[in-house]
């Protein structure tokens, strides 16, 4: 039997890709990678999934054109759009593999992989993972490290890298955030260290505007430029002696925990309607829970069967989990004090991920 045809869809998302990167590396299978560029109002918009590509820039995207894949892997909300685009294109033969919550229905797929952020209701389908796939290409940041090593080496140390994300529901970044930020870069700084602030695509120009003009003098400021050839980030991986992550950013607090450096997680406040929503959230996460058999089970699995049957169990997101299992495994302190070296040991589930790719695998073609 000919070996199946496989595509990988990637974007510009730098957190999402490790997954998939990370995943198509351990896969061992020949596979054929796509990227594809967002246009600008979708980059932090969030458009109707449906299959689609009126949401790419195609000129500044891969080719997506026949013979088409037995099987996709790819990741997020958007790239979703172009993996039941290219299924309903090849008339519904290409199987597809979802990393991350599905938006929408769930039947397109055949196999979607979630974290411990993914509150779902189980099923034949679901893969449960203790954290993302994410690999930090160790080697980059060690290259990195070297290239920089004389820019930090006057630098005051503590070395404390702040890497910061943006608004991303239910999280916003208000003056709140300017300020416990700030207080904990002049903490830094009284102490002796530098602290080293770099932002991202989604962090707000106000919110950047507003360190400019307030950080310590002992502080440094990276602000985030598309094709800027001088972002620290993977300097700072391999060279800061702890972190400060925004806690809506589960790819930046998977690398550095995966990098076994000192994490503090940096808690965001939520909006109105988002306080409103983390009940929700918080009720999902109790749903979904793996079943034993105590009572309180056996009434889980009954809800669960009803809201089945009514179509109203939802799915979505929940950072605060991703929160929880990273200091409950000793891998990370909320934000604020002391930072303390990691005492846990990181789990991977990308062996049992892939024994399940393969054995999908075995059945195209």
């Amino acid at each position: 039997m000919a070996e199946p045809r496989i595509w990988f869809v990637v974007g510009d998302r730098l957190g999402d890709n490790g997954q998939v990167e990370a995943l198509i590396e351990a896969l061992d299978l020949p596979c054929e990678r796509r990227y594809v560029r967002v246009k600008a109002p979708w980059i932090k918009g969030k458009p109707k999934v449906v299959p689609s590509l009126h949401h790419l820039d195609l000129d500044a995207s891969d080719a997506l054109e026949p013979p088409w894949p037995d099987l996709l892997i790819t990741v997020g909300r958007r790239l979703s759009m172009v993996a039941q685009w290219v299924q309903a294109q090849s008339g519904g033969h290409t199987r597809l593999v979802l990393i991350g919550k599905p938006s929408g229905s769930a039947k397109p797929y055949d196999l979607i992989l979630v974290g411990p952020e993914t509150q779902i209701p189980p099923g034949p389908k679901i893969m449960k993972i203790g954290l993302p796939l994410l690999k930090v290409d160790e080697a980059k940041v060690l290259v990195a490290a070297q290239e920089w090593r004389s820019r930090f080496a006057d630098l005051p140390r503590p070395l404390v890298a702040f890497l910061v994300g943006g608004p991303t529901n239910p999280f916003v970044f208000n003056a709140d955030v300017t300020e416990r930020m700030i207080a904990i870069a002049d903490q830094v700084a009284a102490n002796g260290g530098t602290p080293y602030i770099t932002t991202s695509p989604r962090t707000p120009v106000e919110f950047t505007a507003e360190l400019r003009q307030r950080l310590p003098d002992a502080a440094r400021l990276f602000e985030w430029q598309r094709g800027a050839t001088d972002n620290p980030y993977h300097a700072l991986l391999g060279l800061a002696d702890s972190f400060v992550v925004t806690g809506e950013s589960i790819s930046m607090l998977i690398e550095v925990a995966k990098l076994r450096k000192p994490l503090a997680i940096f808690p965001l406040p939520m909006s109105r309607l988002g306080r409103l929503d983390q009940i929700r959230r918080n009720a999902a996460r109790w749903l979904y829970q793996p079943d034993g058999a105590g009572q309180r089970d056996q009434l889980r699995a009954v809800i669960r069967r009803i809201g089945a049957a009514l179509h109203l169990l939802p799915h979505t997101r929940d950072f605060l989990a991703v929160h929880k299992t990273l200091i409950d495994q000793g891998l990370a302190v909320t934000a604020g004090g002391e930072i303390p070296p990691p005492r846990g040991e990181l789990s991977s589930d990308l062996p049992e991920v892939v024994a399940r790719l393969h054995a999908l695998a075995e059945t195209l073609g």
